[in-house]
């Protein structure tokens, strides 16, 4: 069983993402999306800097999303104008909700910028946690899109700011199944000098 939410042990032990493109509705409401959100927001903070932002991507707005991603895949591609651009169209209407986390790195503050980075990558992990523990499955995407200037910018990120992800959360149609994980012997190694 993935996703098991018996207990905090059993929940880590069996943790997975869904595929976005297999999510279905339900999605989480809107009481349950504040509370997936303000459980994110309890991640590890160095300076209580907040150094990201969330966006929340409504299904009203999915049809214009599509259309920024494949205006700013044109801009970025010269000669695309005309090709098939209908896995951007795909992309921005997988699953019932979306979300978009930023990286928002607070200039000037003696927290170095990889700190708070790395406090954006665990707002992502917490995000994931949180829908999995409220019956959901979640998926994290980057890609093209998330590296895209003109993409970020729409989502309001300035200099310095940049797209962590994309996560979609919605009920699994399909079952899940396992990935290949590292080996323990593999990446984890005593320190001796």
């Amino acid at each position: 069983m993935f996703n098991d939410s018996s207990s905090l042990l059993a929940h880590l032990a069996t943790r997975r993402s869904g595929k976005a493109r297999d999510m279905v509705a339900p999605g989480p409401d809107a009481v349950q999306l504040r509370a997936i959100i303000e459980l994110a927001l309890r991640t590890p903070d160095h300076g209580k800097l907040a150094p990201w932002r969330i966006v929340t991507v409504a299904d009203d707005q999915r049809a214009a999303l599509a259309a920024l991603l494949k205006r700013a895949w044109v801009r970025e591609n010269p000669g695309a104008a005309g090709m098939d651009l209908s896995a951007l169209d795909q992309f921005a209407h997988q699953a019932p909700t979306l979300l978009v986390l930023l990286s928002t790195p607070v200039k000037g503050a003696k927290i170095p910028v990889w700190e708070q980075q790395m406090s954006a990558g665990a707002v992502g992990m917490n995000l994931l946690h949180a829908a999995h523990a409220h019956g959901f499955v979640g998926s994290w995407l980057t890609g093209w899109a998330a590296y895209s200037p003109d993409v970020a910018a729409a989502f309001g990120a300035g200099e310095g700011d940049m797209i962590v992800g994309y996560f979609f959360l919605g009920t699994a149609s399909a079952a899940l199944s396992e990935r290949p994980r590292p080996e323990y012997d593999d990446v984890v190694r005593r320190w001796d000098i």
